[in-house]
């Protein structure tokens, strides 16, 4: 079986690694998102999944070649075709694939999801799952059809969360997961027995595309609903709000701590500290006990280094 992996950001990573050293599966083909400007200097660098191929270059007995086009266009498709692929595999890629594109593989196209499909169908599953607080997530590979996320479950896992992960524990989990579960997929379709599963499209729940504004933290909402944002909003496009003029950004944080105080101030009011768990700020339901920040453009702090250097912080009124 020739595979055409395509993907971009380091979740998938460990899936490409996978694909370099399994028996009976050549990888012919990295496609990945251009190279774009990074730092201040505004080098160009590759997607994760380009440096990550790059190296396995350099190491692998595996001879494959890497594809970066800015179009899925008439180009792109001699190259990928010169390449002669039988299946694609998709993680995160980036980009839809239309049907000149997909006609290119006789086995058709896999994709990688990281969710349980119908649910959170679209960009931001991880932190979707996050933000509503779900106790149950997991990873669908499903077959790549012109409807974004609607392809038939050839296999899926779920597990549970403890209620504490972050965008990057819970990415980093779901790709070694992923990982797993990929070689027993592309055997099965290689031999035909692979089974597919129609998903129940009247169970379908969509997610969106988050923006910086998505960030701006609203001290209205409760403790619970700040403390998951925070945890699905880092590390971007990060939790902010405003003391004295000067943008804050809350890392790391906590809710629950009900009666840590006994009096009791607006939404967003900095109420006092608490030594196992530090600052304190009331919210628009339950307290919030935050013990990592960072003033804009400043390094990240352990709450009682940032006391240290931020005096008029103490009974401030945030936002």
């Amino acid at each position: 079986m020739r595979v055409l992996f395509a993907a971009s950001p380091a979740i998938a990573v460990p899936s490409l690694e996978v694909l370099c050293n399994i028996d009976g599966i050549e990888l012919v083909g990295v496609l990945t998102n251009p190279d774009t400007a990074k730092g201040r200097s505004g080098a160009l660098a590759p997607t994760e999944v380009g440096e990550a191929a790059e190296k396995l270059l350099a190491v692998s007995k595996q001879r494959f070649s890497i594809l970066k086009p800015f179009k899925l266009d008439a180009e792109a498709r001699e190259q990928v075709t010169a390449l002669k692929p039988d299946l694609l595999v998709s993680f995160a890629y980036g980009r839809l694939f239309g049907p000149k594109f997909l006609n290119l593989f006789p086995f058709g196209g896999i994709n990688i999801h990281a969710s349980l499909l119908p649910k959170y169908r679209g960009p931001s599953p991880i932190q979707a799952a996050i933000l509503n607080r779900d106790t149950i997530t997991g990873i669908s590979i499903q077959t790549l059809v012109q409807e974004m996320d609607c392809g038939e479950i050839l296999a899926v896992q779920q597990f549970q969360l403890t209620g504490r992960e972050t965008n990057v524990t819970l990415s980093d989990l779901i790709a070694q997961k992923a990982a797993v579960m990929l070689p027993d997929v592309i055997r099965k379709i290689a031999d035909g027995t692979v089974k597919k599963t129609e998903q129940n499209h009247s169970e379908v729940i969509k997610c969106k595309l988050f923006t910086k504004e998505d960030g701006i933290i609203n001290w209205n909402k409760s403790a619970l609903e700040i403390d998951a944002a925070i945890r699905a909003f880092t590390p971007w496009p990060l939790c902010r709000t405003i003391h004295n003029g000067k943008e804050l950004i809350i890392l790391k944080a906590t809710a629950g701590l009900q009666d840590a105080v006994s009096l009791q101030g607006k939404p967003g009011q900095v109420l006092g500290t608490d030594k196992e768990h530090g600052i304190l700020i009331e919210t628009g339901d339950g307290i919030l006990s935050v013990t990592e920040l960072q003033y804009q453009q400043k390094k990240a702090l352990f709450w009682r280094d940032f006391l240290n250097g931020a005096r008029d912080f103490m009974g401030s009124q945030l936002g």
